[in-house]
């Protein structure tokens, strides 16, 4: 397992990457309407539209590791596969993998 992501929720995508850009430098990896992957200080950044996903903080997992956790899991544009789950206060923690042929 390892750190993926750091994801927030805005309101306006496209007025918070110019944002990001701006003040951090942030490169575009990837933007459409309803979200943008940034990197920014060496750190992947997704802003995302709460209609669309939870604030969240996400590991790349290896399936093989992760046992059965990723029956339940969905399959994104990217080609990824994800599942989310809360720690005990109820933040949101994604588990991804991003299989080599999607």
């Amino acid at each position: 397992m390892k750190f993926d992501h750091i994801a927030v929720n805005v309101k306006d995508i496209s007025r918070s990457v110019a944002w990001y850009k701006e003040h951090l430098g942030a490169e575009v990896l990837y933007e459409d309407s309803t979200w943008a992957m940034l990197l920014a200080g060496g750190v992947k950044l997704a802003l995302t539209l709460t209609s669309q996903h939870p604030a969240h903080i996400a590991f790349t997992v290896d399936p093989e590791q992760a046992g059965n956790f990723f029956e339940k899991a969905a399959r994104h544009r990217d080609g990824s596969i994800s599942r989310y789950l809360a720690d005990p206060d109820g933040n949101a923690i994604e588990w991804i993998h991003y299989p080599e042929n999607p």
